[in-house]
C-alpha cells in the first residue's frame, strides 16, 4: 500500500512539473511575441475573409438576379398561355354555340302551329319555309318541339305514318318553334304580306306568336356525321 502511494505521488508530481513547465513556456512565448504583428495578421486575415464574403455575395446576388429573371419569364409565359387558353376556350364555346352543341338562352319569339280541323295538315315544307325565313332574318338558335335545328337538320314528312321527323325524331302537333334573335325581326320574317304565318292562318290553321325575353333552347343531342370531310 505504501509503495502504491509513493508511486502515485511521484506520478502526480511529474504531471504537475510538466504542466508548470508548459505554462512557463507559453508565458515566455507571449512575452516575446510582437502584439502589433498579431494585430496586423488578424487585419490581413479579416480583409481576406471580407473579400471572400464579398465574392460569395456577388455570386449569390447574380444567382438571385438570374432566378428572379427566370421566374418573371415563367410568369409571363404562364400569363401568355393562360390568355391564349382563355381565347381558345372562348372561341370553342362560340363555335359550339353556333354548331348547336350547347344550351343557350336569350330573347326571341315562340311560334306555335296547329292544323285546322277541316284543312290539310301542316307539312314539313311549311316548317322548313318558316325555319329558313327565321335564319335569313338573323336567328341565332332555333328548335322545333325541342329538337335543335342544325345546318344538317332534316325536316321531312313520313308518308307511311303521316308524321314529321326532325333530326330523325318523330314530332307531333302542336309544333312549337322556339327562336332566339331580335324579336321584331323574327316576327316580321314570318308575318305580313308573303309571310308563311299569314298563309297558314288563311288556310284556317292556328298560329300564335309570343315574345319572350328569356327563351331556353337545349343543345343538339345527336351525333354529327360527315361523309366526305377527311
Amino acid at each position: 500500500m505504501k509503495k502504491g502511494k509513493i508511486t502515485m505521488t511521484i506520478t502526480i508530481g511529474i504531471a504537475c512539473f510538466a504542466l508548470v513547465t508548459v505554462m512557463m513556456m507559453q508565458f515566455k512565448v507571449v512575452n516575446e511575441t510582437d502584439i502589433t504583428a498579431i494585430e496586423e495578421m488578424q487585419e490581413s486575415e479579416l480583409k481576406t475573409e471580407l473579400a471572400n464574403w464579398k465574392t460569395r455575395y456577388e455570386e449569390i446576388d447574380a444567382q438571385y438576379q438570374e432566378t428572379t429573371q427566370r421566374l418573371e419569364e415563367y410568369k409571363n409565359d404562364e400569363e401568355s398561355n393562360s390568355e391564349a387558353s382563355k381565347l381558345v376556350q372562348e372561341e370553342l364555346e362560340q363555335t359550339n354555340t353556333l354548331l348547336g352543341l350547347t344550351d343557350v338562352h336569350g330573347e326571341g319569339v315562340v311560334i306555335t302551329l296547329k292544323s285546322g280541323d277541316d284543312t290539310t295538315a301542316i307539312t314539313a315544307d311549311d316548317l322548313l319555309v318558316i325555319v329558313n325565313a327565321l335564319k335569313f332574318a338573323g336567328a341565332e338558335a332555333i328548335a322545333i318541339n325541342d329538337q335543335r335545328i342544325m345546318n344538317t337538320t332534316d325536316i321531312v314528312y313520313i308518308t307511311s305514318g303521316s308524321f314529321i321527323k326532325v333530326n330523325g325524331q318523330r314530332i307531333l302537333e302542336p309544333y312549337v318553334i322556339k327562336v332566339i334573335g331580335n324579336q321584331s325581326h323574327m316576327e316580321s320574317a314570318v308575318t305580313g304580306t308573303g309571310g308563311k304565318v299569314d298563309e297558314l292562318q288563311a288556310l284556317n290553321h292556328t298560329v300564335t306568336i309570343e315574345k319572350d325575353s328569356d327563351i331556353t333552347i337545349g343543345k343538339y343531342n345527336g351525333e354529327i356525321e360527315t361523309r366526305y370531310i377527311e
